[in-house]
Parts: structure tokens; C-alpha cells; sequence
């Protein structure tokens, strides 16, 4: 039977931050008076976080372990979590204990009490974080609703609750580089949100470096809009215009018999030209680049291990009691093979195809 409710959590070298999530969070989905599973997808840790997850399983039944066969990314961890969700209701929430637990029943009781299909988890106090850290996250939000048009909710993470029908609706999808962020608000479908205070990372350190949120910001930016092609039509057009004001000046001001700084003036345009030029280039290979993942068609993600599954497919499986030695194989007294079966109404058996047939004999 499917549960009500499945919490999606995506580990990547937790190990130490694994336990005092438990801690909080079991409380909490004990607490909801309904059914559930707690998913975590395992992406491809190399510390002992699995160690960790198999021992909690063994005292927290809910508890379902997804594990990736190789780390994919956080993106791509939460994307097999929905896919594996069986919930009416589907919460994202990371290990990290930055976005609290607690969170997750007053989410759940908007979801249920205004009818809606999203309920997005807003950081109204970031004060743990970096100045650096918030005003480049506003920015890069803001910038991403003016290029893509998408109403996405400024300081909203990963962190929210979603309807099954969003949840199905993102599984269709078939875009590989996933910003769950920006796709769920682009469904446009009804929403509410949850504000709350930002925690600082319970232990651990961050699993996302500065090159990652760059790369994230570029698949956001590529994924969501076709501003930035835009931009380098207009500024190919601006270099083009640039250089042909130059080119005027420079046959007028040969016209008049004046002298023309050479040198200084051609490195100037030639550097300006070039550089519009790599950037339309690179903008470009962005959306090249996302063409050529797309006709590829290689999964994001491959799941290696399924606790839920793994379990059922363990118990069909006969005991090693059961299965017959070595021995009596060898010896022929193990289970009969296929190479002699008998027919329906007794008659002799039935020769396989490839065995050798005495001479003269006609092929059945």
C-alpha cells in the first residue's frame, strides 16, 4: 500500500550529520497521525553514509534507502527520488539540517486545508549565511524571473512539499539537467509558501563549492531561457557597429591627410571584436552542448540499490537449503533438466533441437 506521504532526501557524505537528522525528523513524521516513507537516495557516497542509512533502517521501518551507482549531483539525486516516491504528497529536503524538519507538517496541513500542489519552503531569515551568499542568491533569482519569465519564489530552495500530479508531471518531463527549483514553478501550478529561519549545516561541510553553483546558475540560466542567445545577436550587432564607426573614421581621417594612431586603435577593435565573439561562442556552446546531452539520452542517474524492492525480490529468492549442492548435480540427482520433457499424454520425450539424430531419421 502506498503511503500518504514520502520525504525525499538526497546524502552524499553525511555520515556525520545522518543521526541528528533521525533525531529530528522521525519525531516529526511520527507526529503527522498518516502514512509515510522517509526516501533518502544515496548519491553515490564514498564515506560511511550507507553504513550509517543500513543501521537506522534496521530500528526506523519507514526508512527506504535508494542508492545511485555513481554520484549524479544533487539535482539528479532528488530527480530519482521523485521518480522512486509513492506518496499522495512528496517532500525535498536536504540532509543538511539548514532547512528544519518541523517545517514539514505545517506544509503538509496548507497542502491538504487550501487544496494547492505546491507548497514552497521561503527562507524569510538568512542570517547565517554569507552577505556574499544572499545577495548573489537574490540577484541570480531575479535575474532568472526577467530572463525566463518564470514566477519563481525568491530564497526558495529545494526545500518543498508537492501534489502527486507534480510530482508526475516532473517525472514526464524529459529534460536531463533538471533545476527543480525553476521547473516546478514553470508548471504553473497552484502554490502557497512556508517561511522560515535558515539554519546553519548541523555538521558536515557543504557539498556545494562555488564552481558547483556556477554550474547550476548556467543550467538554470540555458535551461530556462533563450534570453541569452538574444544577447549575443545584439551584442554581435553592437561589435559589428563598432567597427564599421571605426572603419569610417579611419577612411575619413586618411581623406584628410591626418595621421592615425595604427597600432593602438587595431588591437583595440580586434580585442573588442574578439571578445563579443567568445562570448556568442560560448553562449552558444552552452546550448549545443545541452542539445548533444538530450540526443545522447543517457539517464541522469542509475539506481544501484532499492531497500524496498531489494527486500521483496530477496524473499521470492529460495533459501540456499533449498537450492541442490554441487554434488548431487554432478551426480545427477539435482532437479531435471529440460533436456528430456515429457508430453501431455504420455508419449516418449520430446528430442531437443540440437541433439544429433540417428541416420535417415526425418526432422521433427
Amino acid at each position: 500500500m502506498a503511503p500518504a506521504l514520502s520525504i525525499v532526501v538526497p546524502v552524499y557524505n553525511e555520515e556525520d550529520v545522518l543521526p541528528l537528522l533521525v533525531q529530528r525528523l522521525r519525531p516529526v513524521a511520527d507526529g503527522l497521525g498518516t502514512t509515510y516513507e522517509v526516501l533518502t537516495v544515496d548519491d553515490g557516497s564514498t564515506d560511511l553514509s550507507p553504513a550509517v542509512l543500513q543501521r537506522i533502517a534496521r530500528d526506523w521501518p519507514q526508512l527506504r534507502i535508494v542508492r545511485l551507482r555513481a554520484n549524479a549531483g544533487h539535482q539528479a539525486a532528488i530527480s530519482a527520488g521523485l521518480a522512486s516516491a509513492r506518496g499522495d504528497y512528496v517532500v525535498t529536503l536536504d540532509a543538511d539540517l539548514q532547512d528544519p524538519p518541523e517545517v514539514v507538517s505545517e506544509m503538509l496541513a496548507l497542502a491538504v486545508s487550501e487544496g494547492v500542489d505546491v507548497v514552497y519552503g521561503v527562507r524569510g531569515d538568512r542570517s547565517t549565511d554569507s552577505a556574499f551568499k544572499r545577495v548573489s542568491a537574490r540577484a541570480f533569482y531575479r535575474v532568472i524571473r526577467t530572463l525566463s519569465g518564470t514566477h519563481a519564489q525568491v530564497d526558495a530552495g529545494d526545500y518543498r512539499l508537492m501534489s502527486r500530479a507534480t510530482v508526475d508531471a516532473v517525472n514526464a518531463l524529459p529534460e536531463h539537467h533538471r533545476v527543480l527549483r525553476f521547473v516546478v514553478p514553470a508548471l504553473g501550478f497552484p502554490s502557497a509558501s512556508v517561511t522560515y529561519r535558515r539554519d546553519e549545516r548541523a555538521a558536515g561541510r557543504s557539498k556545494y563549492p562555488l564552481s558547483k553553483m556556477v554550474r547550476l546558475s548556467l543550467d538554470s540560466v540555458t535551461g530556462f531561457s533563450t534570453a541569452p542567445l538574444r544577447a549575443a545577436t545584439w551584442l554581435g550587432l553592437v561589435g559589428g557597429l563598432a567597427a564599421f564607426v571605426l572603419l569610417a573614421y579611419a577612411l575619413v581621417a586618411m581623406t584628410m591627410g591626418e595621421t592615425v594612431p595604427g597600432w593602438t586603435s587595431t588591437v583595440v577593435a580586434v580585442a573588442g571584436v574578439g571578445a563579443v565573439q567568445l562570448v556568442c561562442v560560448g553562449i552558444l556552446g552552452e546550448y549545443v552542448g545541452r542539445m548533444y546531452a538530450q540526443l545522447q539520452g543517457r539517464p541522469a542517474y542509475y539506481i544501484a540499490y532499492d531497500s524496498l524492492t531489494d527486500a521483496a525480490r530477496r524473499d521470492a529468492l529460495p533459501s540456499a537449503d533449498a537450492l541442490p549442492s554441487a554434488d548431487a548435480l554432478a551426480s545427477g540427482d539435482g532437479p531435471p533438466n529440460d533436456d528430456a520433457l515429457p508430453s501431455g499424454d504420455g508419449a516418449a520425450p520430446v528430442s531437443r533441437v540440437d541433439e544429433p539424430r540417428p541416420s535417415g531419421s526425418p526432422r521433427a
